[in-house]
């Protein structure tokens, strides 16, 4: 990585990575790295992985999914299921130089691309393995959430079954903790010459946040369950309320500075009071806002039930209260925190059209590094076994003919 000239934008500039992969974790790890400078190369079986097709499509059938979490990484095609195949992506994992030697993969159970196997050839290797589980079983996000909780305190008071969230929150983390361990293996190589074998299960990242987040805690040392709280805030005074318009808005009170807004905002100050005095509770405290939050609220609400949405808005601006109004994706993408943020930036996706696109969420130096397209399946099978195998137009033209590469499609 010496010849690579990096900035603050691009540090990992001079790395390449081999990612096989399908879904979400694995992927967001590898746009992660890419977005740092990294050169991510997703290498696919001939007809793309299982994701490849994966919802949201459009209405010719291209994974706008797909599109979204591989942006600005080059894609190989390749017949992974063959020995020809394995070799040639072997040698482009193991491939010499000190950026190299770095493979990204939540494919569990391939012997070729065992750590040991590769590890022969490049004893530097870094080789990061997503698991569903550290027992080697499998698990996805939505499996992993039921297992440790969270659907048993997640929606209305009065429900009595599991509700599942919709944000796959395992996935992300884990893909994030992926990039970050990579990161940290690619330090530690510079300065000792070693590699890392590194091991992830989604399931523990799952549980370790929640050890982190003090439910497992909780749970440990506290006899009663924590109860579904609907729309409110464990330990804190939050609730959603209805305009007169039916505009709903999430308002949050996590000071007592926010409380006291709140009750000047309503014009019920002297109702709290009162209430205060009648139940012997201090509401500077939080934990007393939080435990009589419900007639709380039900003093707030037909300030907010006798308002439209744009009047509402308009007196929560001149507050300190924390809020927002519920919106829905099709309002947010017209909204100017999107269409005049400078996160985003138009992208020609080839096969899904032109849209606002993310970049990395962080800027350096004020500035946004602009996002890149998506490959399309194999575009880059060529360049990279030419560039990176120095293979020849007659050796490429073969392995085409057997079907052991694919090009573009």
């Amino acid at each position: 990585m010496s010849e690579t000239v990096r900035s603050a934008a691009q540090p990992l500039a001079g790395l390449r990575v081999v990612e096989i992969s399908s879904f979400v974790a694995a992927p967001l790890a590898g746009m992660t790295l890419s977005q740092l400078g990294a050169d991510v190369i997703r290498v696919d079986p001939l007809g793309g992985a299982a994701d490849y097709h994966r919802w949201p499509l459009t209405d010719d059938g291209a994974s706008i999914y797909w599109t979204g979490l591989n942006k600005g990484k080059r894609s190989v095609a390749a017949d992974l299921r063959g020995s020809a195949g394995q070799q040639l992506i072997s040698n482009l994992i193991t491939d010499g130089g000190p950026g190299g030697g770095i493979l990204l993969t939540n494919t569990v159970g391939r012997d070729w691309l065992d750590y040991d196997t590769l590890a022969a050839r490049r004893p530097d290797l870094i080789r990061l393995e997503i698991l569903g589980r550290a027992d080697g079983s499998t698990a996805v996000d939505y499996t992993v959430n039921a297992a440790i909780g969270f659907p048993m305190v997640t929606g209305p008071a009065e429900h009595a079954g599991p509700i599942n969230q919709v944000l796959p929150a395992w996935d992300l983390l884990c893909g994030l903790y992926a990039a970050l361990a990579i990161t940290g293996a690619v330090r530690h190589r510079e300065a000792t010459g070693e590699g890392s074998r590194i091991t992830l299960p989604l399931e523990d990242v799952a549980l370790a946040t929640a050890g982190n987040l003090g439910f497992l805690t909780e749970a440990m040392l506290c006899q009663t369950p924590r109860p579904r709280l609907g729309n409110a805030i464990y330990g804190q005074y939050g609730q959603h309320f209805s305009a007169a318009d039916d505009a709903t808005f999430m308002i949050v009170a996590l000071t007592s500075r926010h409380f006291h807004a709140l009750t000047e905002l309503t014009g019920t100050r002297a109702a709290v009071d009162a209430l205060a005095t009648a139940l012997d509770a201090d509401f500077t405290d939080e934990g007393a806002r939080y435990h009589h939050r419900d007639v709380l609220t039900g003093l707030f609400t037909p300030w907010f039930r006798t308002r439209s949405g744009v009047e509402i808005t308009a007196a929560l601006e001149q507050t300190s209260i924390l809020w927002e109004r519920y919106r829905s994706f099709h309002e947010v993408v017209t909204d100017p925190r999107v269409t005049a943020n400078p996160l985003f930036a138009s992208l020609l996706q080839p096969g899904i059209g032109t849209y606002l696109a993310p970049s990395a969420p962080a800027s350096v130096d004020g500035a946004h590094t602009a996002p890149q397209a998506a490959p399309r399946l194999g575009e880059h099978t060529e360049q990279v076994l030419r560039d990176r195998l120095h293979l020849s137009p007659a050796d490429l033209a073969r392995l085409r003919e057997a079907a052991v590469i694919a090009t573009e499609s």
